[in-house]
């Protein structure tokens, strides 16, 4: 098992939910990311996406495009973030690193190559979300030799075969999108999200996340009792850019723990 597996599985035993956080990697500055990562934990983030800045981030709402959009201004490329998750492995040898982003960065660098950089910077698994699981086999068989996972996403228009034949491919946890759309959105039905997630949910092999649009602590209380996590993204995009970077650590670490307390509770 990597450090995914097993945070789950210790999760699991424990009878807790995964907090999942996700910030763009270089924003609002290079120096900021590393420190923010810590402070996450401190907080009692069990699952760090590290997003790879790209210049067209389809996926995202206006609030991490625009966390893409400086992290490029800062000069982040994919080697950049893998060198800062290297750098976050230095202190932090267990807490299991997620590289969220597009496939093209990483078929620019070669998928060889880029296994063998991303097991070198202690990286767990990726997510690319325009990489389906069909077009998934080379980049898979580069990974694999390095336990490396592939997440895959749901969505509420995944059919229940399509969400069966999705896990059977996937590896690490699953990521259902709560919404149509883009990230960031402004309201969540938890109820509908519940109900969607117990029909798509194949068998429990694999841990499944609720993303996309939780905003508050309160909506990940909500979720959290139906899925092993919920994963917060824009709010915390949106919290670093607003934080002077010398102040960041410790307003960072009490956001986490706020979500924390949350979902425990």
């Amino acid at each position: 098992m990597n450090r995914l597996d097993t945070r789950f599985a210790a999760l699991r035993q424990a009878g807790r939910k995964a907090l999942v956080t996700y910030l763009v990697a270089g924003d609002p500055a290079p120096e900021a990311t590393v420190p923010a990562m810590h402070a996450l934990v401190r907080g009692g983030v069990d699952v760090i996406e590290l997003g790879v800045p790209f210049s067209d981030p389809a996926a995202e709402g206006p609030v991490i495009q625009a966390g893409h959009e400086r992290a490029l201004r800062h000069g982040m490329t994919l080697r950049r973030v893998l060198a800062q998750a290297t750098e976050f492995r230095r202190d932090d040898p267990t807490t299991p690193i997620v590289l969220m982003g597009y496939l093209n960065p990483v078929a620019r660098m070669g998928f060889a190559a880029f296994a063998e950089a991303a097991a070198a910077a202690g990286v767990d698994a990726l997510i690319l979300v325009n990489l389906p699981p069909e077009e998934a086999a080379d980049l898979r068989a580069a990974l694999a030799p390095h336990g490396i996972a592939i997440v895959f996403l749901l969505a509420p228009t995944t059919t229940e075969a399509r969400a069966r034949s999705i896990a059977a491919q996937g590896a690490g946890f699953l990521y259902y999108v709560s919404r149509k759309g883009i990230t960031g959105a402004a309201h969540i039905d938890t109820a509908d999200v519940a109900a969607q997630v117990a029909r798509l949910r194949p068998d429990g092999t694999l841990p499944l996340v609720i993303g996309f649009g939780i905003k508050s602590p309160a909506v990940a209380q909500a979720l959290a009792p139906v899925a092993d996590g919920v994963v917060i993204g824009s709010a915390l995009v949106e919290l670093l850019a607003a934080t002077p970077v010398a102040g960041q650590r410790e307003v960072v670490e009490q956001w986490a723990r706020g979500f924390r307390t949350a979902i425990d509770a």
